[in-house]
């Protein structure tokens, strides 16, 4: 038997990156995403984003293709969110893809705790601005990457 852990520090927006995720609720959403993973037998480490994108740490089962999880749980938690269009008024749906990066046990608590500050980190830092920092740690060139662009 293969013991495998896989981390995925897992960044995804809202459709136009919309601010369309309540700050008042927010907590909801990430209760109904840590269900999620614990359905799927993985292991939310941290969520965290702001009102037009999310962060998580989380470790999924290898048998688990993270494009499978990410496909399912976009689709699971824009019903959710459109169910409770009382508290998501703005909510139009997720942006297309989402961008994963592997980290190893060492990483695990600076990732954690990088997700956990996400309101003080947007302070200062605007969102296309982290992106393509960590585009640069994964020595991406933004100009190829399409997970700021939308289709519509």
């Amino acid at each position: 038997m293969a013991h495998v852990v896989l981390y995925y520090h897992i960044v995804w927006r809202t459709k136009r990156s919309e601010h369309s995720i309540t700050e008042e609720y927010e907590r909801e959403l990430y209760a109904y995403i840590h269900g999620y993973c614990k359905e799927k037998q993985c292991t939310l480490i941290r969520i965290g984003g702001m009102s037009d994108h999310l962060h998580m740490l989380v470790a999924i089962r290898p048998d688990i293709a993270v494009s499978d999880f990410m496909k399912v749980l976009k689709t699971e938690t824009s019903k959710w969110l459109k169910s409770h269009k009382s508290k998501f008024p703005m909510f139009n749906g997720w942006a297309n893809g989402y961008a994963a990066f592997t980290y190893c046990e060492r990483d695990k608590e600076m990732i954690r705790h990088y997700i956990m500050n996400q309101k003080v980190h947007h302070r200062g830092v605007e969102f296309r601005s982290e992106y393509e920092s960590m585009l640069a740690e994964w020595s991406i060139d933004p100009k190829t990457d399409l997970f700021l662009k939308d289709d519509d």
